[in-house]
């Protein structure tokens, strides 16, 4: 009303006046596709390996010619592809006393210069540099649609006010504040549209191709870029506490979480290292006094098993297929955490609903309004709609939305001491009467209230798949109302498909057992439980992972978020859901699209079985080129290909799931 009122004052004659500046951050980008290799060859790392490469070529080419120009152009490729590896290498070191693969290739290298193969020194060292650009590529690729979003954060933003308009740093702003965007602009804030029509372009946020109409009470949000309209914006959020700065949060979170199996690797590296270096000195000092090798025969077969046995495949078996799908689903709209939680996901054996929100649409309806004989309906809903406007909740909302549609823009009533009783609904005191509004269960059990008329009443009103409440007035019943929640248009589709892959798919709901029941029908679930309190969906949980194993918790509400934690994955619902449970899920639908769950889960198998394939596959060649190189006598360059060939194999095979 507020922001209304400012609106018709700002558009008046007397203040129609606009600021130049137009304040609202900068205009998105036209986003282009771009030629992927065009993009890989931009990568710093990438470079370097090249360069590397193209000199190795002209040292091999001179190397008959001008012997000592072969050698410098072979310094400067050791020293151009090399160098990076060698940082990191004795960084590892001193740091943490320890070492890594990266030292393992640069003394293999370093050692095939001493003995005069300086041209097989320089292949290891470009095919190792190539396939830790790859590497790197994956990590930028995975992390490139968070980079976009990042640089549509807006910095600024037109505020009206009676005196006109004034430009103001987005971290100014309140909720309640009233903005102007104009067309082709970022809306600065989270917000709900006071006036105006337009398309607007939410891919940065939601991942959806298609620019969304919105119109007057339509929610939009920071970092979505306005179309061809000109919209006024009612603040709903703090800077710091919009979806554009959560998912930011998130995503740093995300850049810090690693799978299990590769933290496992990397303790398996430190370990397998030393086995190797310790190896490598006792067949350079020991072969030629116990088999009788000459000391540059020793040294060869030596330089030789440093290059085949160390686990560069190993290593990269596992990070860029992690990343690879982040980035995949990045761009359908699902943000992950971090690459645990993409393994984790992959082990599913349930998904567990929640009911309102998830399943359904999430915006109910007043449907019945029924008032004890002593009370005007009029006055008890305009009495329990100020209580229930201090709640988010979406019915809440309805009760609201009705009181304003029946009853016209009344004043709020006088309140002291509304809460929300967690897990049963909203209390307040009006007028010296506390009010209650909340779940039927106090009719349940010998129960004072459980009179037969409001009995019957709830009976047949859930019989409908409506969600009953109850108006307690000094614990006595003032009156019952109804809500029906439609089912989501996805969400028999969503189960399905869930289904198809052998996955159980379950209902939890703090809703009475028959109104869940006729959700459950509509939307094909396995098994529902219903009439549960947030501890009661954390119990249940526990339960279905001792019976099943692990368990994925879709939820959207504070009273989810015990829920989310305990599961094996937490989902929470992006675009409508609560702060709550946007903090503690490992995993976000930015578009609350649940049809996306499946292909998710989907892809989270094939990134296990890559995964798989990858570590089978850099296990069998180290295996094999280690027996060859004392079997077989298999020259340095062989070694080189076959190793390090390996590496990049597994990182291609990693860099197939960004297309999946």
């Amino acid at each position: 009303m507020q922001a209304a009122q400012r609106l018709q004052d700002t558009l008046s004659p007397s203040n129609r006046t606009l600021s130049k500046n137009s304040g609202s951050g900068r205009p998105g980008p036209n986003r282009k596709p771009q030629f992927q290799l065009k993009s890989m060859l931009k990568n710093k790392e990438m470079q370097a390996a090249l360069g590397s490469g193209l000199l190795m070529l002209m040292a091999w080419g001179v190397s008959h010619w001008w012997q000592w120009l072969s050698v410098i152009l072979y310094v400067v490729s050791y020293a151009l592809g090399g160098w990076s590896k060698a940082r990191e290498g004795v960084e590892t070191l001193i740091r943490e006393h320890d070492l890594d693969v990266n030292l393992l290739m640069i003394a293999a290298s370093l050692g095939a210069a001493a003995i005069g193969y300086w041209n097989e020194g320089a292949m290891l060292i470009f095919i190792f540099a190539l396939s830790g650009a790859l590497e790197s590529y994956t990590t930028e690729r995975s992390s490139k649609d968070i980079s976009e979003l990042m640089a549509l954060k807006p910095e600024t933003a037109l505020r009206l006010s009676r005196e006109g308009t004034e430009t103001v740093g987005i971290e100014q702003l309140l909720p309640g504040d009233l903005l102007l965007v104009k067309p082709g602009e970022l809306i600065p804030a989270d917000g709900r549209i006071s006036k105006g029509v337009s398309a607007v372009n939410q891919a940065s946020i939601t991942g959806e191709s298609v620019p969304v109409n919105k119109v007057e009470g339509d929610e939009v949000y920071a970092g979505t870029i306005n179309g061809e309209g000109v919209l006024y914006v009612e603040v709903s959020q703090s800077s710091e506490d919009t979806l554009f700065s959560k998912i930011i949060r998130m995503v740093e979170e995300a850049q810090t979480e690693v799978p299990d199996s590769q933290r496992f690797i990397k303790t398996f590296e430190s370990v397998y290292a030393r086995i190797v270096v310790a190896v490598t000195l006792i067949v350079i000092a020991g072969a030629p006094i116990a088999l009788g090798w000459t000391w540059a025969a020793a040294f060869y077969k030596a330089m030789v098993f440093l290059v085949v046995a160390s686990p560069c495949a190993l290593v990269s078996s596992i990070m860029p297929v992690m990343l690879s799908a982040i980035s995949n689903r990045a761009r359908r709209g699902i943000l992950f955490k971090g690459g645990a939680h993409v393994e984790n996901m992959a082990l599913t054996s349930v998904v567990a609903f929640d009911k309102t929100g998830t399943l359904t649409m999430g915006s109910p309806v007043v449907t019945d309004w029924i008032t004890a004989a002593e009370y005007d309906a009029d006055e008890l809903l305009h009495i329990v709609a100020t209580i229930e406007s201090y709640s988010l909740h979406p019915l809440a909302r309805a009760i609201v939305a009705k009181a304003e549609t029946e009853l016209g823009q009344r004043e709020l009533l006088p309140t002291e001491h509304v809460q929300a009783l967690t897990g049963w609904g909203m209390e307040g005191i009006i007028g010296g009467v506390k009010w209650k509004i909340g779940r039927t269960d106090v009719l349940d059990g010998p129960s004072p209230l459980a009179e037969p008329e409001w009995m019957e009443s709830r009976a047949r009103l859930e019989a409908e798949g409506k969600t009953v409440s109850i108006i307690l007035a000094d614990d006595r019943i003032a009156g019952m109302l109804a809500l029906r929640d439609e089912l989501r248009p996805q969400a028999q589709e969503s189960v399905k498909r869930l289904q198809a892959q052998g996955i159980r798919v379950v209902m939890l709901t703090g809703d009475r057992p028959e109104t869940a029941a006729v959700i459950a029908e509509q939307a094909g679930v396995d098994a529902v439980y219903a009439g549960l309190m947030p501890e009661d969906k954390v119990s249940h949980i526990r339960m279905l992972r001792e019976q099943y194993g692990h368990v994925v918790m879709v939820g959207d509400g504070v009273n989810d978020a015990p829920a989310l934690t305990a599961a094996t994955v937490g989902l929470g619902m992006g675009m409508h859901g609560s702060g709550a449970a946007l903090e503690v899920a490992d995993v976000v639908l930015m578009n609350d699209g649940i049809e996306e769950i499946a292909p998710t889960i989907a892809l989270a198998r094939k990134a296990q079985r890559v995964v798989k394939q990858n570590m089978i596959f850099a296990v069998s060649v180290i295996f094999l080129l280690v027996i060859s190189n004392f079997v077989q006598d298999i020259a340095l360059p062989f070694g080189v290909i076959g190793h390090e060939g390996s590496t990049i194999l597994v990182i291609l095979n990693g860099l197939r799931l960004l297309r999946s």
